[in-house]
């Protein structure tokens, strides 16, 4: 790079324009991707994990028994569509996730906006949170089962204490990203505590408490399994266990694609919302 200096106010640099490699034009930083190839990178990451499944199993490079084919697969998720068992399933898991998550988000959400608005809320709240959250929510499984017995109530709770404590800290970590320029030209104005809480912070945290939402329901899927250990009689993760007993690997690989896809969906949805909602965020 060469600086040519035109006046005493006014520098002017040229960029040598460098000739780059295919790789290094995929692999800029912070620039955007041309559409093509990120279409082809998209469909490459899912045909790829696909073509190599297809070959080991194709090869008998792998024990049927530890990786079934992709069409042994497809056959015994035809079959629990077919049955009815895997909308009963997802019906069942997607209402247990749903209400957890709900709950989560309640409580969060408002004590994770007050730790990062308010100091004295922070010095109060923090420390607890944070000896909690590292705690492994499935320990807490044996103290459900003697406090709430075996129903939905205990598997609920137990997607609320493994995804609550996270969901906290992002949100406070969002409503402490709001820059203090904005909070004291509110107050210059006249406006009140409350009103700059609703008409500042809020607005401006929006975007980042949605994809803190986004990351974090995916830890209420990963213990929705551990949650339908408990007594449960339908459910994604019941029906992996079950699945397990007989080692009929295939419904196993078929739940937890109908798992991933319900995830994604899940994930574009969070997407979505927060592009409408907050569009110059992006």
């Amino acid at each position: 790079m060469t600086l040519t200096v035109t006046g005493p106010d006014a520098p002017v640099v040229h960029r040598r324009q460098a000739r780059r490699s295919p790789v290094s034009g995929l692999l800029r930083v912070r620039e955007d991707l041309p559409a093509r190839p990120r279409r082809l990178l998209v469909v490459a990451s899912i045909a790829l994990p696909f073509l190599v499944w297809t070959v080991l199993s194709a090869t008998g490079a792998v024990d049927p028994l530890f990786l079934p084919s992709p069409g042994a697969v497809a056959r015994a998720g035809w079959d629990m569509a077919a049955s009815g068992q895997l909308w009963s399933d997802a019906s069942a898991t997607l209402t247990r996730v749903g209400i957890g998550f709900a709950l989560v988000v309640a409580i969060s959400v408002p004590l994770g906006v007050a730790i990062g608005t308010f100091p004295a809320v922070r010095a109060l709240a923090e420390p607890a949170i944070g000896l909690v959250r590292y705690m492994p929510a499935p320990a807490f499984v044996p103290l459900l089962i003697v406090w709430l017995g075996f129903g939905e109530s205990a598997k609920i709770t137990l997607l609320v204490i493994g995804t609550v404590f996270f969901n906290t800290v992002m949100s406070a970590d969002a409503a402490a990203r709001v820059p203090r320029e904005l909070i004291d030209v509110t107050y210059t104005f006249g406006a009140g505590r409350w009103t700059v809480v609703r008409s500042v912070i809020m607005p401006y945290a929006l975007p980042r408490l949605i994809d803190a939402m986004r990351v974090n329901i995916a830890a209420t899927w990963n213990l929705v399994v551990v949650a339908e250990l408990i007594a449960a009689q339908e459910g994604l993760g019941y029906r992996i266990t079950r699945a397990q007993r007989f080692l009929q690997t295939d419904d196993i690989f078929a739940v937890l694609i109908v798992i991933g896809a319900i995830g994604v969906a899940m994930d574009v949805g969070f997407r979505i919302l927060r592009n409408r909602v907050a569009p110059w965020y992006r």
